[in-house]
């Protein structure tokens, strides 16, 4: 188990490493297509692309156990998979979608700590679950939200605008995001849920973007190089990880993980738009990195 522990909590890291570098194909993304034009095609293609790797997943499993597998078994969907994707999809839909928004209306520094609350969000609902939380992990929270201070709050203010409390309700909702896939994970094909899921986050995101935009298929092409990778690796890959990871894992230790998102983002902005990190963001890349090792402590110990 420790082994698996250790596994889960690689492929959460590198879902936020790629969380992270996809900060900078959404803000591009952005200039050409509206939030729900965006999420909409993204999703679409992360769901996509899921079918095929669940084809090979299912073949490879079943020459395994030395049993050849039809197209059409392999394709079969579980109930719980089926409710579990739609609970998912739901709560990604309307998560994305609040960041989408809450972003063009206040800044990326306070979006980026604001988001990350789902670091504190998700123990306080998780009590409400019967979901244990260590002493050491409290600690690790409490460094965390400083380092996401420290890392993202560059102004010298504080004031909640209405673009703040946008992405506020979507930290709560990525919090209700991650819960769920907590609750669900076990149950079922985690690829399976993944791939369902963003379909359904696809499906409404379209619906509103038939509402309230106006989808022009140029601009979707103009945007193809950040909107595929936003699919194929974000969604796709990144979210299937997730649910992959955060199986047998503690929510509050995982949102941990995940939130080193907020990190890698100004790591990229560095790397990528050449965005200078001062000596209080490295600070607050420190914090977070010691909380993530904090947080791991007491599950190697009691394994």
């Amino acid at each position: 188990m420790r082994k698996t522990q250790i596994r889960n909590s690689l492929l959460l890291l590198l879902t936020a490493v790629i969380w992270g570098v996809a900060f900078v194909a959404q803000s591009v993304g952005m200039d050409y297509v509206g939030a729900f034009t965006f999420n909409c095609v993204r999703s679409i293609i992360g769901g996509l692309v899921l079918i095929p790797c669940i084809i090979f997943l299912k073949n490879l499993k079943s020459k395994e156990s030395g049993e050849k597998m039809p197209l059409k078994e392999s394709l079969h969907v579980t109930r719980v998979e089926v409710i579990g994707g739609i609970c998912c999809g739901t709560a990604l839909f309307a998560a994305s979608n609040f960041q989408q928004f809450g972003i063009s209306y206040t800044t990326v520094g306070k979006a980026g700590f604001i988001t990350a609350l789902y670091v504190v969000i998700v123990p306080i609902l998780g009590l409400f679950f019967r979901k244990k939380v260590s002493f050491v992990v409290w600690i690790s929270v409490v460094l965390s939200v400083i380092g996401l201070y420290l890392l993202c709050m560059t102004e010298n203010s504080f004031a909640l605008s209405f673009g703040d409390l946008l992405v506020l309700i979507c930290a709560v909702l990525f919090s209700i995001h991650i819960l769920v896939i907590d609750y669900f994970s076990p149950k079922g094909d985690g690829v399976v849920m993944s791939c369902i899921q963003f379909l359904v986050c696809g499906l409404l995101s379209g619906v509103m973007m038939l509402l309230f935009e106006t989808p022009d298929l140029s601009s979707i092409l103009a945007a193809k190089v950040p909107i595929l990778y936003a699919g194929v690796m974000s969604c796709g890959v990144a979210y299937t990880l997730q649910i992959v990871g955060q199986k047998d894992m503690n929510p509050t230790v995982a949102s941990l993980i995940l939130c080193l998102e907020s990190v890698v983002s100004a790591l990229a902005g560095w790397l990528i738009l050449h965005e200078a990190l001062s000596a209080r963001e490295l600070a607050g890349c420190f914090l977070m990195f010691l909380a993530i090792v904090l947080a791991q402590l007491p599950v190697v110990q009691k394994e």
